[in-house]
């Protein structure tokens, strides 16, 4: 069984949270970054994705997904992991709450939409209630390569 190197485990975060192309792959140029970079979609789980399951996504009132732009002014990428560089703030909760168990990085902002690219859980459950602002501190979440 293989493994990737480190060096190309940060290129591949790169490519996919910061746009970047990953050079000498077929060509000299590589695969390219999008012409668009768009985003990538945070969101709240109640039970968690698994690398085979999508999981149960939170449906308290007023959740929503959070746009995060693929660049390198919102996601950092050292050393074969990703982490937001600023905070991830999701809607207050309303009248109905949840008991939140992890997170993910989709591709697309439709809740419940099994798009999932990485998972993982948080250090500890987090209710949510009337006046709750679910929130990621800048450097909260971290996503790693190996």
């Amino acid at each position: 069984m293989g493994s990737k190197t480190d060096a190309f485990e940060t290129s591949i975060l790169q490519h996919i949270f910061q746009n970047s192309a990953i050079t000498n792959i077929g060509d000299a140029a590589g695969v390219l970054g999008s012409s668009g970079a768009g985003s990538l979609f945070v969101a709240l789980y109640t039970t968690n994705p698994s690398d085979s399951a999508s999981g149960t996504e939170t449906s308290y009132t007023n959740y929503a997904r959070v746009a995060v732009a693929r660049t390198a002014g919102t996601w950092t990428v050292t050393s074969g992991s990703a982490t937001n560089a600023s905070a991830v703030t999701f809607a207050q909760c309303g009248t109905t709450g949840a008991t939140l168990t992890g997170f993910g990085i989709n591709k697309a902002s439709g809740v419940n939409v099994a798009d999932c690219l990485y998972w993982g859980a948080l250090g500890s459950n987090l209710t949510v209630s009337t006046g709750i602002t679910p929130e990621f501190a800048a450097g909260a979440l971290g996503i790693t390569e190996d």
